[in-house]
């Protein structure tokens, strides 16, 4: 997906200097991408990522923050990207380390979710939380109907956790699951911009709300152009059943035909893709739209009257099928 590729690499370019913020992005980045795992008996924290920049970043990181030396391993991709994966691995202190960041709590149990300091703190520490969880396991469609901003959650608690920090920033998001996946949604097109916008994606939030705006003005002016080939469709078969039923009236009524209404049904058959006001203005003396349409009217109720009489097929008889009057 070219705008997921677009957004990580922005992100990955992203660096909060405050401490805290950069503790919230890389504790929620190990928590989406893999998070704990025992290897030998011990816990070891690991993060599988799908590119080998942010497995380095993650790597410094680790080291500038936890002074711990993470292995960065080439692995076998999961799922169905098919894509290189790299781990990022520490074993040697990796309790301590799931401690630290708030994995695992101080009885050694796992956290589902988020460490409560991260999903309330600042607004900078949330949108870091967001930053590091899109970078592990999000994606972006593109604007439309099935636009979404997604993130693929290890656990629903973790999904609610990561709700609440975007409802903290001021943006809708909703946690699913799909097939048996937890994962958080934003749907709506400015929650998705803003999201975007508060992870540090200024540059793919103003690109996608363009191509979205693009797309909506292109999508506004189709719609423009199938309702006037509708009406301008309606409006040619309603001519065609007005003609044909004003050339049926005058066969029924022959010769006894009043002469005023005889000349608007004339009018009518010389003007075929004439408005009632064009119809008008072409009789002598000219008429309003309001006296010719009464004149066909009474002409086609006259002509009905007459054929129902003489047991004969009336003036809808003569429109042809599949033609709307």
């Amino acid at each position: 997906m070219p705008l997921t590729t677009e957004v990580k690499a922005e992100l990955i370019a992203v660096r909060d200097p405050r401490p805290t913020a950069r503790v919230a992005e890389l504790t929620a980045l190990l928590r989406f991408s893999g998070g704990l795992h025992s290897i030998a008996g011990r816990v070891a924290v690991e993060a599988e990522l799908d590119s080998d920049l942010l497995a380095r970043r993650t790597a410094r990181e680790l080291m500038e923050l936890y002074g711990v030396r993470p292995e960065l391993v080439h692995v076998q991709g999961s799922g169905t990207s098919g894509g290189p994966r790299y781990a990022v691995r520490v074993i040697e202190s990796g309790e301590t380390l799931a401690r630290q960041t708030g994995l695992l709590d101080q009885r050694r149990r796992v956290v589902r979710g988020l460490p409560n300091r991260l999903t309330t703190g600042s607004r900078p520490d949330l949108a870091a939380v967001w930053r590091g969880a899109f970078l592990a396991a999000g994606s972006l469609t593109d604007p439309g109907r099935s636009a979404a901003l997604e993130v693929t959650c290890p656990s629903s608690e973790s999904g609610m956790a990561l709700v609440g920090a975007a409802h903290r920033l001021g943006v809708a998001a909703k946690a699913r699951e799909v097939r048996g996946i937890p994962r958080v949604v934003v749907r709506d097109a400015e929650a998705i911009r803003a999201a975007l916008a508060a992870m540090g994606a200024v540059r793919a939030a103003a690109a996608w709300d363009q191509i979205r705006q693009r797309r909506e003005v292109r999508a506004g002016v189709n719609r423009l152009v199938n309702f006037d080939d509708a009406n301008l469709r309606r409006s040619a078969q309603a001519a065609v059943a007005a003609c044909a039923r004003v050339e049926r009236a005058l066969e029924i009524l022959g010769d006894d035909l009043p002469a005023h209404l005889e000349e608007a049904g004339r009018l009518r058959l010389a003007h075929r893709d004439a408005s009632l006001d064009e119809l008008g203005h072409h009789a002598d003396p000219p008429l309003t739209k309001d006296a010719v349409a009464g004149r066909i009217r009474r002409l086609l109720a006259m002509a009905d009257k007459k054929a129902e009489a003489d047991g004969v097929p009336g003036t809808e008889s003569a429109v042809p099928a599949g033609v709307a009057d």
